[in-house]
């Protein structure tokens, strides 16, 4: 898959422009080695831990249960190959999505240099934040665990997973592990590299631990949760591009953004400080994947109430700033209204002068004055 971006100049092999303008093409020929291991007999076995999904447990048909064999999957550190190949397809979709649709979208607008960054960044989001939005929430009801609150702590632990399920968290941590070589490839500010450092951390901490803890029930609702939330503020900033008068969608956005955030706690407290404090079983297993205890209960809690907290910090900053850059253009522009009302000369100062100054046309010019005395 050739995906190429014109340039008028030529840079060096291997050098750092060459990179940037070709990582799309490099990044496909790496995932297409891995393609092409598949059909030899010699690579296909090592070629298979990176392509498709492993650990995976056949339970047979019962007559009680089902008429059908069911494959569930269990975590281990092979997932740490398959996360890197999906890593690679997810470094290809966002060179696609840049240059054939946000690129050419670009050039139509005319965007400023910082309106540019934060345009393509929120293209690219919303495009992610969608797509996971769907697909979570299609987990989430052929599943019925939207249903069935109950699910996301009964039975625990969750050690055996359906392939969607994992699938979608090997996905995740695939594409918030190509945001990394990603700030190389876009030629990102240093002054914005620490923020999206702290950005990017984040999501992976809370989505890996998630998965490791086998609270893959609980993580799957609270990111179907934030990622409509989060989906919304980057469709209203690409709307606010287009015509910077639309302002519903962040007033829409701000209310959800509350309300997702509580809706989080409470599933939290509900699902660790409730659910899983009333279990029978709460001994520390590694070989049954059971952290059901206090320790690693309180650390759960203390990190999701600790990122909310964060959020709420940062979303209050960013209202305030809102709020005096809304309230101090409005003064100025008043004070220039008034000047250019208090300016605008009246009729009689036009016939007489201007500002009580009478001009050479005045009854009181020497010319006048000496026609009169004559």
């Amino acid at each position: 898959m050739a995906i190429r971006k014109k340039s008028s100049k030529n840079p060096p092999v291997l050098s750092h422009e060459f990179i940037v303008q070709n990582h799309a093409d490099i990044v496909s020929c790496v995932a297409m080695v891995f393609l092409l291991g598949l059909m030899f007999e010699i690579t296909a076995k090592a070629a298979v831990i990176f392509v498709t999904l492993q650990y995976n447990v056949t339970i047979p048909a019962t007559e009680e249960q089902s008429t059908e064999t069911i494959s569930l999957y269990h975590y281990g550190i092979k997932d740490l190959a398959t996360v890197f190949f999906y890593m690679l397809v997810a470094i290809i979709m966002h060179a696609i999505i840049q240059e054939y649709v946000l690129d050419k979208i670009n050039r139509r607008m005319h965007f400023s240099k910082t309106k540019h960054s934060k345009f393509n960044e929120s293209g690219q989001l919303s495009a992610f934040y969608l797509f996971s939005c769907v697909w979570g929430m299609n987990i989430l009801v052929s599943e019925n665990y939207v249903s069935d609150p109950t699910s996301l702590w009964k039975d625990y632990p969750h050690t055996l997973i359906p392939f969607q399920m994992k699938f979608f968290y090997i996905s995740q941590l695939a594409y918030w592990f190509h945001a990394f070589p990603e700030l190389y490839f876009q030629k990102t500010k240093k002054e914005d590299i620490p923020r999206q450092l702290v950005y990017i951390g984040l999501y992976l901490f809370h989505i890996a631990g998630a998965y490791l803890l086998n609270l893959t029930r609980l993580g799957l609702v609270l990111l179907v949760l934030h990622y409509f939330v989060e989906f919304l503020f980057h469709i209203s900033r690409l709307f606010y591009f287009s015509d910077e008068k639309y302002q519903k969608g962040f007033s829409l956005w701000a209310g959800l953004f509350v309300f997702g955030r509580l809706l989080t706690l409470i599933l939290s407290v509900l699902t660790v400080g409730f659910g899983l404090a009333r279990a029978e079983n709460q001994d520390l297993s590694l070989t049954t994947g059971n952290f059901n205890v206090l320790g690693i209960r309180i650390i759960v809690l203390s990190s999701i109430c600790g990122t909310q907290a964060f959020m709420m910090w940062k979303f209050i900053n960013f209202q305030l700033r809102r709020w005096r850059e809304h309230s101090s253009s409005q003064p100025q522009s008043l004070k220039k209204k008034f000047v250019t009302t208090k300016g605008r000369p009246s009729k009689k100062e036009r016939e007489n002068g201007l500002n009580g100054t009478v001009t050479s046309n005045g009854a009181d010019s020497p010319r006048r004055r000496k026609e009169k005395s004559s």
